[in-house]
């Protein structure tokens, strides 16, 4: 199977509250999803899903379609019954099997989640075991297909159920799915605005911390710091800029976060550290952060693969960490990088998206938005697996689950 896998978050549609992630899973021709007959493919993604049932996302719900074969296996008992939500299509409702197959779950405390609902009695069957009804909102909707999903939005908060308006692309999707009190959006919209600018510049409190207890050591660890330093945008380039300013009249400029701890010295990295955390920390922190993170893991992570390119892996990574910091500070990117020695390469791809990086950059932000078509054509300019990049992209995930853990529990 040539897997592409992304996640696309869902929201609250009146707040910036992310409540999940759909994993959204596309594959070739023998697909569990295009085929009638899923054995040979439900097989494969049993087998994928099992390799990597740890790196699934642990720190949201995460919503994903299973059909008749998939749940058969019991493959959604690979993940913790409190953090998956099975979602069925039409293969699952008109199965004879359904009602008992979903049952069984249901009684075992698995949540379930409906696409595309339907006005019939076979769908209707279905509501008692489940909590999430989605339709697609595109936006373009006639009079009588708006009236026939608000109906829907009606049922669904009748009998107590969440609805959630999926492919929600456009501003006037968004528009229309508040209009209608949907309760949760997904879509590429929603993934590139969710995360909103902050009007300062902000820095996560658990990484502050532990800077704080490594950098008054006696012996601070450099590559710890290093690390901590690495994983929040923020710190990243406020550290830089300080270090290639006229203050500590350096010959040379530099983009490298060690160099940058060596020149200040501890001394002043500490009374920096701690002015710091003196600094108040607003909501959307968090996410805003973790996005940068996960962009830059995976970047440097895909461009050691790519034998074309001549971007090195902490280019890449510093690619990705500041990529969203025309999100932090009220100016625009071209401006704000022109205080940092970041390669030219870097410059461009977060300028204008173009060159060698920028198809790179591009491809990181389509897994984001579960752009198929635009992954397929990137990664074939690239010269880059499908099938590789759906491990990688897993592999990031559960590095940035893992490191995100440790953080926000400081």
């Amino acid at each position: 199977m040539d897997k592409m896998i992304a996640r696309q978050l869902i929201k609250k549609t009146d707040t910036t509250e992310i409540m999940g992630y759909e994993l959204l899973i596309q594959s070739d021709k023998e697909s569990l999803y295009n085929s009638s007959e899923d054995s040979v493919a439900a097989n494969a993604m049993t087998a994928f899903l099992t390799e990597n049932s740890n790196k699934i996302f642990r720190d949201r719900k995460t919503f994903m379609t299973f059909t008749p074969s998939l749940l058969f296996r019991n493959t959604p008992k690979l993940f913790d019954k409190d953090m998956v939500v099975i979602q069925i299509e039409d293969n699952v409702v008109i199965h004879p099997l359904a009602t008992i197959l979903i049952g069984k779950y249901r009684e075992e405390g698995y949540h379930f989640a409906i696409n595309d609902f339907q006005f019939t009695p076979k769908y209707f069957s279905m509501l008692e075991y489940v909590d999430y009804i989605k339709v697609n909102i595109s936006g373009e909707e006639d009079e009588k297909q708006r009236r026939a999903i608000e109906n829907v939005v009606e049922m669904a908060h009748g009998f107590g159920k969440e609805f959630i308006a999926t492919g929600v692309n456009t501003k006037e999707a968004f528009e229309l799915s508040k209009d209608l009190h949907v309760d949760y959006v997904e879509g590429a919209y929603i993934s590139d605005t969710a995360v909103e600018k902050t009007g300062k510049m902000e820095y996560l409190q658990g990484n502050l911390y532990q800077l704080i207890l490594e950098v008054t050591k006696d012996e601070p660890d450099m590559e710890l710091m290093e690390q901590i330093i690495s994983r929040d945008a923020a710190l990243t380039y406020a550290l830089l800029k300080m270090a290639n300013s006229a203050y500590f009249s350096a010959t040379h400029r530099t983009a490298s976060i060690r160099q940058a701890i060596m020149r200040i010295g501890i001394n002043q990295l500490k009374q920096w550290v701690y002015l710091l955390s003196f600094k108040e920390e607003e909501t959307g922190t968090e996410e805003i952060m973790k996005t940068s993170f996960m962009r830059a893991n995976f970047a440097s992570a895909l461009v050691k693969k790519v034998n074309t390119l001549k971007l090195s892996a902490s280019d890449a990574y510093l690619m990705g960490i500041f990529s969203t910091l025309d999100r932090m500070i009220d100016a625009p990117m071209e401006e704000i990088l022109n205080d940092i020695p970041v390669a030219d390469e870097v410059k461009q791809a977060l300028t204008t998206g173009e060159g060698e990086a920028g198809k790179l950059y591009q491809l990181v932000l389509c897994y984001e938005r579960a752009d198929w078509t635009e992954i397929k054509k990137l990664s074939e300019e690239l010269e880059l697996q499908t099938n590789l990049m759906a491990q990688i992209y897993m592999e990031c995930v559960q590095e940035v689950n893992e490191i995100w853990e440790n953080v926000v529990s400081k």
